[in-house]
Order: structure tokens, then sequence, then C-alpha cells
């Protein structure tokens, strides 16, 4: 039998020169599952035949050349976990995951969320992080950071990638969204454009982009990719409310030391 074909998937600049670092941002193509959830559906979360996800984890998994792949059961947080050795079905609570193993392939799940993924190679230290409004704001993206320098990185020798999440233009929310946001942020004013009626549109890319700044993070790249809008390329969440859809996929964002 024909071995099955890699799946496509994207790349940071930056990222992608790093000695002995691999990664990927894989969207919906070149996977197994059916209907809303076409094809490469990664997330076990999802409704999707449990048999289908496993496969397009081992697809991801195997496009990677990693021994395993990990998620969290991410619960829009600022918990790491520091892997040390690979887990199966009983996935931690988390929100972003550090390591300095080769062959962990650590695999962010979003339907519109920001995947982020860090790297310093000369340390040898990696980390992937899950950042909805709640997890950002909430410091997922510093305590993953906090994390890897623990591991021996340091701030300005890290390569961080924005990888694809929604865009401002596709995040409407409403004055409740932003006030309660303000109050948190009030620097962050600047990220609320405007839009119908009393509606805002919120960047959340944006904002993730300035607390990589504030940390003094030394390589930053976003790939300016939005799930929202590109239907073909990505899952949505935010696309399948619009819809009224039941259910939605998920989108893997991964890196890892190579073996």
């Amino acid at each position: 039998m024909p071995e099955t074909a890699l799946p496509p998937f994207e790349t940071a600049p930056g990222l992608a020169g790093l000695k002995g670092i691999r990664h990927g941002f894989f969207g919906r193509a070149g996977g197994v599952s059916t209907g809303l959830y076409a094809s490469l559906n990664a997330g076990p979360g999802s409704g999707d035949d449990p048999a289908a996800v496993a496969q397009n984890r081992d697809i991801i998994r195997q496009a990677m050349g990693a021994d395993a792949l990990l998620s969290c059961h991410q619960i829009h947080s600022a918990q790491v976990v520091h892997v040390t050795e690979a887990w199966d079905t009983d996935r931690p609570q988390a929100d972003a995951m550090v390591t300095t193993l080769p062959g962990f392939g650590l695999c962010i799940l979003t339907a519109d969320c920001t995947p982020v993924l860090f790297a310093d190679a000369e340390a040898g230290v990696i980390g992937a992080a899950h950042a909805g409004w709640k997890g950002a704001l909430g410091g997922v993206l510093e305590a993953t950071v906090a994390s890897m320098t623990e591991l021996g990185a340091r701030p300005g020798r890290i390569h961080a990638a924005i990888g694809p999440t929604i865009g401002q233009a596709s995040y409407e929310v409403g004055p409740e969204f932003r006030d309660t946001f303000l109050e948190a942020s009030p620097a962050s004013e600047h990220l609320f454009g405007p839009g119908q009626g009393d509606r805002y549109h919120f960047d959340l890319p944006g904002y993730c982009s300035a607390s990589l700044v504030a940390m003094d993070i030394g390589h930053i790249v976003n790939l300016d990719l939005d799930t929202c809008a590109l239907e073909d390329a990505y899952f949505s969440n935010r696309r399948r409310n619009h819809r009224g859809e039941p259910d939605y996929g998920r989108n893997a964002s991964v890196i890892m030391l190579a073996p």
C-alpha cells in the first residue's frame, strides 16, 4: 500500500531556521475526518469519531517526526506543564507546555484562539501556549516564558511565533467584553477597533504580540492567518457559531526538539 501523504502545514520565519527545532502549524487539510471535521481534526475534545482523531494526530506526529504528540486538556488558564514524559488519554489540565527533551511534539489545539510556539535553540528549550483572550489576559504567555527561563532559556534568545488565529476583522465583541478587558489591561484600548453600532473588533494576536514585546522576547513573528476568514484552510469556532453548526474541529500547532 502507498504511504499516507504528509499533510500541508505552515512554518514561521525565524523558527524555521533554528537548528534542532521542528515546528508546524496545521489546518484542516490532509486528514481522514469527514463532515464538520473534514479533515485533519486533531481535537480529542470534539464530537468527532475518536478513531479518526487518533489517526489524524498520528498523521501529524509522523509529519513532525515525533516520538509522541502531546496535548493538554486546555482550560483557558495560565497553567504550564513541564513535559518530562509522554501521557496518553489522561491529559493534564493546562494551557502551555515546556520541555528540554527531544522527540516530544508539544501540540496546541485551537479553533480561533491564538497558538504561540517558542524556542531558545541555544539553550535547547521549547514551549507552546494556547492563548484565548482569558488565558492571554491571565498571563499564559508570561507563565510559559517564565517556565522556559527556569529551564535555562533567555527571553532575548527566544523565537516566538503567533500562528493561525482569529483576526481583528473577524473578532467582533460587545461593550461588556471591552470594559472587562480594559479594566484588567487599560493600555490595550488601541486594540479595539470600531464595529457596527456599539460593537468593537478586538485584536487578539495584537495583544499577544504586545505581551511578547513587553517580555523582551528577542524574535517575534505573526503569521497573520485569520482562522475565521480562511474557511478552506482552518477550523473556526466563531464561524461555527455564525452558522449554527453543532461542533467544530481543532487545528494543531506543534513544536519539538529534533531527536
